[in-house]
């Protein structure tokens, strides 16, 4: 299992959320930490996006670490947002 990390910005976005897509996210979080390979962002990105309902949750994972980071939560158009934002 892996140890669960947010990033500095997690909040902002999670505090956004309703609370079923809140007690959603933290049920696949839950299943994230447990097998956290999943879907990559970009094929050369480090990252993995994840689907819950109409919403996107990004997060990295650190192998010598044994961590999951978690960055960023929203809808598709927030995602997006995000995603031209970073890369």
């Amino acid at each position: 299992m892996y140890k669960l990390v947010f990033d500095e910005d997690w909040s902002k976005y999670f505090n956004k959320l309703d609370n079923l897509i809140k007690e959603r996210t933290a049920k696949k979080i839950k299943k994230i930490i447990e097998f956290p390979q999943k879907r990559h962002l970009k094929k050369s990105a480090n990252y993995f996006v994840d689907e819950i309902g109409q919403s996107r949750i990004i997060y990295r994972i650190f192998e010598q670490q044994k961590e999951v980071r978690f960055y960023f939560i929203g809808n598709h158009k927030e995602y997006e947002k995000w995603y031209k934002s970073f890369f």
